[in-house]
């Protein structure tokens, strides 16, 4: 490829070759003009390969001296605590390259479903997305999930078969498989070369050149393809300039084509990257992280098709007091606009923002407005603040560079800020502006958590907030009811992590059964009579009261009704009946927990002159209703919440079957697009507890759902005793 500036394959070095890449690698000035930026996230399931990958590019450009490694020692994946325990990328990391005068941030993505918010974080961030396939695992139900979650935010994308020369590997049938499932947009711009069956090239469709890999590293040979090479690559040549062509704002070139008409290499460039920007457009191309093979290709499509900050539009922002405010566009002169997509805390440098600049230029040492990101609901607070940058840093992996300043479209990191949070804005002090925010998914999995002793309660607490500013998919939620504390994560993976960060913090913690908050009721009509009376000397307690209980409708609340009559109980002591009433309701009659649905009469009782009071009565009501539920049947309620789950219409089935033993209703389906299916059921809480892993296991990771309270419902016997147990 040769728009913007970029090398030409045939030549095999790529802006003054390989030598000239790893000399402009080396720590320099920061990047000062937007179009010389390119912003690209790495999406693949986990196994594909992403990491790998990046590093391999960094080792290319000389970034790093050798795989695995940065700056001689510090792992490129080890930029959090639970990565480096569990062997497994869960959060977002920068990884710049240059390449020439071009940075390229490559930001790694997690590839576990639980991990999503860190995925559409990078999104975000990112101007294109390099979609990871393996060549050995092929397409699945998670990987087209990964590409549906880039098709939703309309991000363009290229294709990378990785592993191709793995002895598993099969290139081809992954190929169609991409083609399939992706569209038939979905085109190779190279084909392997094949030595004694093994893949030591590749063949460049439009240019006709190999690059001949089998010498080793990353930077080939170049020769002309053979007579038998070009007869065999040329069904797959075709078939790409067909696809260039299609996507051509030219109306005349497939009509010039179809005529016989040779296009020149140069317009169906132009034509293969205004496609690529317009996401339209999905070149493949085939690498293998481990030999080398298909990195200079790669480089050249991340340079020369992937779109500079200035081709993509940006987000929506408002001033503080929520006004639209024009259309911002990437420029260093603009105001200065910029969102945190990743926080983190570190013990030496305190909370570390990772923040994408939209506008404007930050500049170490100046002061800026940190603007809140309204997710008040999951305890993360607004924020309306002004803060000094005092250390403005250039990422690497879990490594930090110092910069004087970072301009419009590209990425860098704040050290020892005081309130910043991911989805924060920051902007001029003097004209403060708020990014509009990206959505984060919901978190439905509980699990109930608690210090392994008493004492280590405080030390949980205190290191829990922590742990809720730099990951925006945790929600923590203290139970009133139930008296647990309950974080809400995205999965079991996501549960081992959060968990994983508060003991590096030295905290001490266990997990225990989550408690499903149920309700009482009565099942039918009682009536008691509530006699608290205490005579020990001095002023006494006197306080009679006979009530008469009936059960509602659900959802009815609660009712009190007065029939007192000859004023046998005055009326100041009436309240305190009802008072006395509602918080023995709250306590419960039967299991602990709250009752519901009920109406209390009042109608008769007794008063002394000297020792009723309030006290007593409230108590006397208490009682009244514990009696009057010794004498009937307690019915347990339980939340059920109105669901609607997405599955894949194969698994629709499944999903179906297995909600039968959930005590689910099914209420209706619906088709959606893409071949998927809605479910809409009603489902008691207690058996979605762990849906969210259940789910993904039914459906091989593509299935989703999301759920809201309804009403509360009566725990069916067979039921009731492990309720009760909890």
């Amino acid at each position: 490829m040769t728009g913007k500036g970029t090398q030409d394959s045939s030549k095999g070095t790529g802006r003054g070759g390989a030598e000239q890449r790893k000399a402009a690698a080396s720590s320099g000035p920061p990047a000062s003009q937007p179009e010389k930026i390119r912003n690209v996230a790495l999406v693949g399931r986990s196994g594909s390969g992403k990491t790998l990958l990046a590093e391999a590019l960094l080792a290319a450009t000389g970034v790093i001296t050798r795989m695995g490694t940065i700056d001689g020692g510090s792992t490129v994946s080890d930029s959090d605590p639970s990565e480096i325990h569990q062997q497994r990328s869960v959060t977002l990391s920068v990884l710049p390259l240059m390449l020439g005068e071009v940075k390229v941030n490559l930001l790694d993505t997690p590839g576990y479903a639980d991990f999503v918010g860190d995925l559409r974080a990078g999104l975000r961030a990112a101007d294109a997305a390099l979609f990871v396939v393996s060549a050995v695992d092929g397409v699945d139900a998670a990987t087209t999930t990964l590409w549906a979650e880039c098709e939703s935010v309309g991000m363009p994308r290229a294709v990378v078969i990785n592993r191709i020369d793995h002895p598993r590997a099969g290139y081809e049938a992954v190929l169609a498989a991409c083609q399939e499932n992706f569209g038939a947009s979905v085109l190779p711009l190279a084909v392997p070369i094949r030595n004694n069956g093994a893949i030591t090239g590749l063949l460049g469709l439009l240019s006709g050149i190999v690059s001949d890999y089998s010498a080793g590293g990353t930077s080939p040979t170049q020769r002309p393809a053979s007579e038998a090479e070009h007869a065999d690559a040329e069904p797959a040549r075709a078939t790409l300039i067909e696809g260039i062509i299609a996507e051509s704002e030219d109306e005349t070139l497939m009509e010039r084509y179809l005529g016989g008409a040779e296009i020149d290499r140069d317009s169906l460039t132009t034509d293969l990257e205004i496609a690529v920007v317009r996401g339209s457009f999905f070149p493949v191309l085939a690498t293998s992280a481990e030999t080398g093979v298909g990195m200079t290709e790669l480089l050249e499509v991340l340079t020369g098709a992937f779109p500079s900050p200035v081709e993509r539009a940006l987000p929506s922002v408002t001033d503080l007091d929520g006004k639209p405010v024009g259309p911002l566009t990437c420029d260093p002169d603009g105001p200065l606009v910029g969102e945190v997509v990743r926080t983190t805390i570190d013990s030496f440098l305190g909370r570390v923002c990772l923040v994408r600049i939209f506008s404007g230029t930050l500049r170490e040492d100046s002061i800026v407005h940190i603007g809140g990101h309204g997710l008040t609901d999951r305890g993360h607070q607004d924020h309306d603040s002004d803060e000094r940058i005092t250390h403005l840093q250039s990422p690497l992996g879990a490594t930090l560079r110092p910069v004087p300043y970072c301009v419009a479209g590209d990425i860098c990191a704040l050290t020892r800020l005081t309130d910043a949070e991911t989805g924060d804005t920051v902007s001029d002090r003097e004209a403060p502006l708020l990014v509009e925010a990206w959505e984060m998914p919901e978190p439905l999995m509980p699990v109930a958590v608690q210090g392994a002793a008493r004492t280590d309660d405080d030390a949980l607490a205190k290191n829990l907030g922590k742990i809720v500013a730099v990951d925006p998919t945790l929600r923590v939620e203290h139970n009133a009811e139930t008296h647990q504390l309950v974080l809400w994560c995205m999965g079991e993976a996501h549960a081992e992590v959060v968990q994983d960060r508060l003991r590096a913090q030295g905290v001490k913690l266990e997990t225990v059964e989550v408690i499903t908050p149920l309700r009482e009721t009565f099942a039918a009509p009682a009536a008691a009579r509530g006699r608290y009376v205490k005579q020990s000397g001095g002023h006494g307690q006197y306080a009679i009261c006979e009530i008469e209980v009936e059960p509602l409708h659900r959802g009815a609340g609660f009712e009190f009704v007065n029939k007192i009559v000859g004023g046998v109980i005055p009326g100041h002591y009436i309240a305190s009946v009802e008072k006395g009433v509602q918080a023995q309701m709250q306590r419960g009659v039967s299991a602990g927990f709250p009752v519901v649905d009920i109406r209390v009469t009042l109608v008769g009782g007794k008063t002394h002159s000297v020792d009723s009071s309030d006290a007593a009565f409230q108590a006397a009501g208490a009682l009244a209703l514990r009696e009057a539920a010794a004498g009937t049947r307690i019915q347990l309620l339980e939340p059920v919440s109105a669901v609607t789950i997405t599955v894949p219409d194969a698994s629709v089935g499944t999903v179906m079957t297995d909600l039968s033993t959930r005590r689910g209703h099914m209420t209706g389906t619906t088709s959606v697009a893409d071949e998927r299916t809605e479910i809409n059921a009603e489902i008691p809480d207690a058996e979605l507890l762990r849906y969210a892993i259940e789910l993904r296991a039914l459906t091989a990771g593509s299935g989703l759902f999301r759920r809201s309270y309804l009403r509360h419902e009566p725990v069916p016997p067979h039921v009731v005793p492990a309720a009760v147990s909890v």
